[in-house]
């Protein structure tokens, strides 16, 4: 995974591109079949659009793989999207604490900080999730937006 992260870290070429692929691919496996499975049915009702549905495959899986980062990252998601902020920063929290790299989270953090008003936080975020990925547009835009309404040249 070292290896991983150093590409990822390169903004510079492609490579970032399949250093990223091969992390998340890396971070969805729990190492159990049928955690896996929650997850993907968790991701897949979130998907369509079915919260409560997402949120319990995602609870079950929580509950029993209590290492699993992206089981807690995929709840928090789960949780924002039904406007639960308060669940979903302990579980982003929880998945930071697993795996301080875990760039989704981080984002996903921001995102959830900058939405309810606390921007510099939200700023703050952005940067230590670029600092892992680089090239993260979301992460990008976000800074730029949050920089220009410190600024006070918000548009």
């Amino acid at each position: 995974m070292e290896d991983l992260f150093r590409r990822l870290a390169d903004p510079d070429g492609e490579g970032w591109r399949i250093a990223e692929s091969d992390i998340l691919r890396e971070w969805s496996k729990s190492g159990s079949a049928a955690m896996d499975l929650l997850l993907q049915r968790g991701e897949e009702a979130l998907d369509q659009g079915d919260a409560p549905a997402a949120i319990g495959h995602l609870t079950a899986l929580t509950d029993h793989a209590l290492d699993f980062a992206a089981g807690f990252q995929a709840r928090a998601a789960a949780y924002a999207s039904v406007g639960q902020f308060g669940p979903a920063l302990r579980d982003l929290a929880r998945a930071l604490q697993l795996e301080p790299r875990y760039f989704p989270a981080l984002t996903q953090l921001a995102v959830m900080l900058e939405e309810t008003g606390d921007t510099e936080r939200a700023l703050a975020a952005y940067r230590q999730s670029l600092e892992i990925h680089p090239n993260q547009q979301e992460a990008i835009d976000g800074v730029a937006r949050l920089e220009r309404q410190l600024d006070g040249t918000d548009i």
